[in-house]
C-alpha cells in the first residue's frame, strides 16, 4: 500500500486510476484497508477543488418566492412596499441591513447569500 495526499491534478488521476483497479476488494483486507484510505483522500481533494459559491441573492430570493408560490406583492409585505419589491428583483435597489434581516427572517435564505455584492 502506497498512500500519499492527492495535491495535484495528476495525483488525482493516479488515485482513480488505482481506486480503478482495487475497487472490488474485500473489506478487512490491505486492498481493502487502502480502497477505504484512498476513497476518502479522493472525496477530500474533490471536495476542496469544486466548491460551489452562493447564489446570487436576487435570484435566491426568486428562486425562494418561487419555492413557497410567493408574487411580487407576497415579497412587498416582507420588504414594506411593493415599488420597493420590484425595485429588488429588477437589480434598481440594494437590499438594505433590514430588508436581509426581513428576508431572511420571512423567506428562510442565508444572510450569507443576501449580503453577497450584486
Amino acid at each position: 500500500m502506497n498512500i500519499k495526499p492527492i495535491r495535484t491534478k495528476k495525483d488525482y488521476e493516479q488515485a482513480l486510476a488505482r481506486l480503478e483497479v482495487i475497487f472490488d476488494s474485500k473489506k478487512g483486507t490491505d486492498k481493502g484497508d487502502e480502497l477505504e484510505i484512498l476513497g476518502m483522500l479522493i472525496e477530500n481533494y474533490e471536495n476542496e477543488k469544486n466548491t460551489i459559491g452562493f447564489p446570487d441573492p436576487v435570484e435566491a430570493i426568486k428562486f425562494r418566492m418561487e419555492q413557497l408560490g410567493y408574487n411580487q406583492s407576497d415579497l412587498a409585505n416582507v420588504v414594506g412596499l411593493k415599488s420597493r419589491a420590484s425595485e429588488i428583483l429588477n437589480r434598481k435597489r440594494k437590499l438594505s441591513l433590514e430588508m436581509i434581516r426581513q428576508i431572511h427572517d420571512r423567506l428562510n435564505i442565508p444572510t450569507e447569500v443576501l449580503i453577497q455584492a450584486y
